[in-house]
């Protein structure tokens, strides 16, 4: 597949322009495909919108986004093409199966996409079909969800399964236009099947202001690439895993790696931004009205830039980064785990499915595994700031201007030093070159988790030895 583009008689223009712009012809392929998203909107807004038959809506965006898939990928577009079929002859014909519908349809996508890992995977971020599939693999999934909740009675139907349950199968067409909507189908955002019938029955269309919010996107996403760019050619990821870096001064190296890792996130929203942006300026991601009465276009935003830039935990990481499919995890797979009864054990598992979902690179595991241990860990000291700390301390420290300033400097230090430890192993991904990474900060990340871990459970073994109860420590709940 790559080598048909490569082949194709464009390839020597688009070649020459990516390597003008120092990036791959993949990647220039990807951009041109996202900035797409804005002439389509206009056109759709001014040729399509208002015509009354539904079919022509779905041809549109149908043949929009297959059009530009066949753009990046050439004849690797039938693996989509593909999984869309089954999942539709899955619905068809095992409807009234619910639970064989939804584990076939589950088993099916994941199986097909882990393969697409295993015979196209490198040591890079790879630009192949398998990324746009990625996505088609979780509207499929959820796709099948809401079908076989639309056959539940609404007592049944949690509050967000009301919103997105499908009573009706929707028409093979319209399925297909759901799937390749032109500017979600290639780095998400995901939303369900109601969110686009709802947008195709005009319910968003009598709101105004779509157009200034989605150029505001637009420039927010250039802003955010223009500062990516920057950023990694000053610290590019080859720097980190050479032995210049390993002879700088140890608080030097945290903080660089720290700051690669903000330029190396920008990658990943800056083109959230601008896809969000096209799907502001078509009028897509209508989510009511925000405090002040007026239209709020932020039913599809992918990343809360306020509390990324903001925040000062790796838990406001995850609030604010890849916030859809966060959010469809959360719908899909924890809370289809509430019958196991155990928060823990469900995070986890959306945690693996993540993981797993990304593929067989054991960075992707060491990073969620992070993720999952430095969570807890923040939850552990907030707990006990709150319930040991402050109730000795909190006079004098709430009065004291120096510990605001201390307090503030040693998060934001935090918040940069672990940002960096932490997606090293997403971005190197290979064992081999996240390990010369991790081997070069001297495994800080894993040493102060370690320390805290000791000092908590000291504490919590000498609040019980003393006969005490480490409810303090625990968030009110007494050790057993």
């Amino acid at each position: 597949m790559t080598e048909s583009l490569e082949d194709s008689p464009d390839a020597g223009l688009m070649g020459s322009i990516a390597e003008l712009g120092g990036v791959s012809t993949e990647a220039l392929r990807l951009l041109l495909t996202l900035m797409a998203g804005y002439p389509i909107a206009a056109l759709y807004t001014k040729y399509v919108a208002d015509l009354p038959l539904k079919m022509l809506h779905h041809v549109f965006f149908f043949t929009c986004g297959a059009g530009l898939c066949y753009f990046n990928y050439g004849v690797g577009t039938y693996h989509s093409l593909l999984g869309i079929l089954v999942t539709y002859l899955l619905v068809l014909f095992l409807r009234q199966n619910i639970k064989l519908l939804i584990g076939l349809n589950f088993a099916f996508h994941m199986t097909y996409l882990l393969l697409g890992y295993f015979y196209t995977s490198s040591n890079e971020y790879d630009i192949l079909w398998t990324m746009p599939h990625c996505i088609l693999v979780l509207r499929m999934i959820g796709f099948g969800f809401d079908i076989s909740d639309g056959l539940k009675s609404n007592e049944a139907l949690s509050k967000e399964q009301k919103e997105t349950a499908l009573p009706q199968v929707p028409s093979l067409l319209e399925l297909l236009a759901f799937a390749y909507f032109p500017s979600g189908f290639l780095i998400g955002p995901q939303f369900p099947m109601r969110r686009y019938q709802n947008f195709i029955n005009g319910d968003y269309r009598r709101h105004e202001g779509n157009v200034e919010a989605g150029m505001r996107r637009l420039a927010a996403g250039v802003f955010y690439l223009i500062v990516c760019q920057v950023g990694l050619s000053v610290l590019p990821d080859s720097y980190f895993l050479s032995p210049e870096f390993a002879k700088v001064g140890f608080i030097k190296r945290i903080y660089l790696l720290g700051f690669w890792a903000k330029f190396s996130l920008y990658k990943y929203i800056s083109c959230w931004l601008l896809t969000e942006g096209a799907l502001i300026y078509i009028g897509f991601t209508y989510k009511g009205t925000d405090e002040h009465g007026e239209p709020d276009w932020s039913g599809c935003s992918n990343v809360k830039l306020v509390l990324l830039e903001t925040g000062n935990t790796m838990e406001h990481y995850v609030q604010s980064f890849n916030v859809n499919t966060n959010q469809w995890v959360g719908q899909y797979i924890y809370k289809r785990l509430k019958f196991l009864n155990n928060r823990t054990i469900s995070y986890g598992a959306a945690l693996g499915f993540l993981a797993i979902w990304h593929g067989y690179h054991s960075g992707y595991y060491m990073a969620f595994l992070m993720e999952y241990m430095v969570v807890s860990t923040e939850k552990q000291i907030t707990n006990f700031y709150d319930k040991v700390v402050l109730p000795r301390y909190g006079n004098f420290l709430n009065s004291s201007d120096v510990y605001k300033i201390l307090y503030f400097a040693t998060l934001k230090s935090y918040n940069i030093v672990y940002m960096g430890w932490c997606l090293a192993s997403f971005v190197f991904l290979k064992y081999e070159r996240w390990i010369v990474v991790f081997e070069a900060v001297n495994y800080y990340g894993f040493i102060w988790l370690l320390i805290w871990a000791a000092f908590y459970q000291s504490y919590l073994y000498l609040s019980r030895f003393g006969g005490k109860s480490s409810a303090d420590a625990t968030g009110g709940k007494k050790t057993q």
